[in-house]
């Protein structure tokens, strides 16, 4: 293992990986990889969670290849350097932002979104001119494995790797030094990949999760509102890290939301949800049996049918969920969706607040103050009012947790920055080196005031420019001793000019 990131650190060094024309044809070469791949990608996820082609497409690979459009579009404009604004010390100088690569940034992907999870932090990883290794998941070993088939293909071999394994792998893999990860999954393995990272220094960008509520107010499309959630909550069979954990709502609105989520999901699947093509399965045992143990003591409104043999569980809604029992203590990332009512939003913000802050919230409501309200007086790392999910779908957005939810976000412009250095350049020249006694010992008073003269007082443009004219005309002055009259003229010019000043500040 310790080899094979030396040969990508070895790679990363060469420096072929930085310039823009070799960025853009990595990216363009993955994007090639995702059109003519499609198939297999699909195929691959089909046998690991049961996806549909259509499902498949629109979770994950339609993101993809709309995050590859808008970073091959930006990229140029991205890596060109940012001007930086200066003190009126530093005006003669060249001042700006520097993106450069951090070097070997390892991402570590997920097992339920598993090609999207894994590709779409890799475009912000080669965007930003990185070497990188890809971790994917174990459990969707379908997808792991085709990415650890086509990637070589199409990308630099030695720049850009997928290292395959189980939790030994992936162990000894934290072991080495990297100079960025990227973790997405659970919170307890989240704190695991922190304390690895710590031995290196190595910064880290965590994808986590959490109990997301979504609170619906009485002043609401309940319709709509029903019909948004219950697309959030059963996609993917309830296996994602943003969907609705739980509805909070005032106990008149329990039975009217839980018989329009039954009418949606019949709408959605039909009679025989198990035969919809469009509901996908739990990813495995271990995972089917945690969230069957959920259900247990629960007042289940509808659903709460199982399959072991096929890791089915229906879309289910409980009611009237006590805040302490285990369906509320943990993650759920299945198919079940409590309802704990509350008296009003007050209460709800409350609720929502004496927990770990979650990766996204959710409100419901036709009252845009209360909207506004909820995003002001709660923390999570996202916010959609009026629908869910779909925040994650727009990429001028930063998607990343806060808290327990995680740190640091991706997505976009966003990923380019969270795989660059952003390096603070200054260039000054080798002249006016009158202009630098002020900082040159051997210190006074005079000095100081000088200093705090032009450090401290807060002009606006038209008074440096004034100062700036002033100032210029006092060099040429000097150089010019003969012109004694000009001399003069521009000595009486920079007296009446700080006079000017002196008294403006006095006002």
């Amino acid at each position: 293992m310790e080899q094979r990131v030396l040969r990508v650190r070895a790679a990363f060094q060469t420096g072929r990986s930085r310039p823009l024309t070799f960025r853009l044809q990595q990216l363009r070469a993955l994007q090639r990889m995702v059109q003519e791949c499609q198939k297999e990608i699909l195929a691959a996820l089909a046998d690991d969670l049961h996806k549909s082609e259509f499902n498949a497409y629109s979770q994950e690979v339609i993101n993809v290849l709309g995050e590859l459009d808008h970073v091959i579009e930006k990229l140029p404009e991205w890596v060109a350097p940012e001007p930086a604004k200066k003190t009126i010390l530093t005006l003669m100088d060249e001042a700006y932002i520097h993106s450069e690569p951090l070097g070997v940034v390892l991402i570590i992907g997920a097992w339920n979104y598993p090609f999207v999870l894994n590709i779409q932090p890799l475009v912000g990883a080669i965007a930003a001119g990185n070497a990188v290794i890809v971790k994917p998941s174990e459990l969707s070993e379908r997808t792991a494995m085709l990415l650890a088939k086509i990637i070589p293909q199409y990308l630099d071999k030695e720049l850009y790797c997928v290292i395959n394994g189980g939790i030994e792998e992936t162990t000894e893999l934290l072991k080495q030094r990297f100079d960025h990860i990227l973790y997405t999954g659970s919170t307890g393995v989240g704190k695991i990949v922190m304390e690895a990272a710590a031995k290196h220094l190595t910064p880290v960008t965590l994808e986590l999760g959490g109990k997301s509520p979504c609170y619906i107010d009485k002043d609401c499309n309940l319709d709509v509102a029903c019909r948004r959630i219950t697309w959030g909550k059963y996609m993917n069979c309830g296996q994602t890290c943003i969907a609705p954990d739980y509805i909070l709502c005032e106990p008149s609105l329990q039975g009217q939301i839980v018989e329009k989520i039954k009418e949606t999901v019949k709408e959605f699947y039909g009679e025989e949800i198990k035969q919809s093509p469009d509901y996908e399965r739990i990813i495995n045992l271990r995972h089917f049996k945690r969230v069957t143990n959920l259900l247990e003591g629960q007042k289940i409104a509808f659903g709460g049918e199982t399959d072991e043999a096929t890791r089915f569980i229906a879309p289910t809604v409980l009611t009237d969920v006590n805040p302490n029992s285990k369906v509320m203590q943990e993650e759920i990332f299945g198919p079940v969706l409590p309802i704990m009512p509350v008296k009003n939003a007050d209460e709800a913000i409350q609720f929502i607040n004496q927990r770990e802050k979650p990766l996204a919230l959710y409100v419901f409501s036709n009252n845009n103050k209360l909207i506004k309200r909820m995003i002001e007086e709660t923390s999570s790392g996202g916010v959609t009012g009026n629908d869910v999910i779909m925040h994650f779908t727009l990429n001028s957005l930063p998607f990343g947790g806060v808290g327990n939810s995680g740190m640091g976000a991706y997505h976009g412009k966003h990923s380019f920055d969270t795989f660059s250095h952003h390096r603070s350049c200054l260039i000054k020249s080798l002249r006016m080196e009158g202009a630098n006694k002020l900082r040159y010992p051997p210190n006074s008073q005079s000095k100081v005031d000088w200093a705090n003269f032009f450090l401290l007082k807060r002009f606006n443009r038209g008074k440096i420019g004034i100062f700036l004219l002033a100032f210029l005309g006092i060099l040429v002055a000097v150089t010019m001793k003969k012109y004694q009259a000009v001399l003069r003229r521009k000595a009486l010019l920079v007296f009446l000019v700080i006079q000017r000043l002196h008294w403006s500040n006095k006002q």
